[in-house]
């Protein structure tokens, strides 16, 4: 049961980030941005958050488990969350890239902080966090291409 509230929660994140992108990467402002040369297709994105959001679920289910950790995890899991959601308008409905740059440094710094609190009690399962964080940082230096090239 449990497992399934983080599949929700984070498909649910995922879902009303996209909302709020408004037509993101459909939209005429993303398609005629210069992106960097290394971008991948587009479904690519859907299969990495897809893979990170699993990964994350099995993840959070465990260590939910621990009591000395389930408080503090959460916190940090509720501020990984809303910084997810927000990155998307940040970048795709507002054109904040700047902003949005800084937004996700912070995100990928949060879910490092994430790993290393819960690495004393699962050290084998904070390597579920690893895709996230290459991921995001990926997704730092696409962000930071478009912000310097338009």
């Amino acid at each position: 049961m449990r497992l399934l509230v983080f599949f929700i929660l984070n498909f649910g994140a995922l879902a009303l980030g996209s909302y709020l992108m408004g037509e993101g990467p459909m939209g005429s402002w993303y398609t005629n941005l210069n992106k960097a040369p290394w971008t991948p297709p587009g479904w690519v994105f859907g299969a990495s958050w897809t893979l990170i959001m699993v990964c994350l679920s099995i993840f959070m289910n465990k260590a939910v488990q621990i009591d000395s950790l389930r408080t503090s995890i959460l916190w940090i899991y509720a501020v990984q969350l809303v910084l997810n959601i927000l990155w998307n308008p940040l970048f795709f409905n507002l054109h904040w890239t700047g902003l949005a740059l800084i937004e996700i440094i912070i995100l990928v710094f949060v879910v490092g902080f994430m790993a290393l609190k819960a690495k004393p009690y699962l050290p084998q399962l904070t390597w579920l966090l690893t895709p996230y964080v290459i991921w995001l940082s990926i997704a730092i230096t696409l962000n930071a291409y478009a912000l310097q090239n338009n």
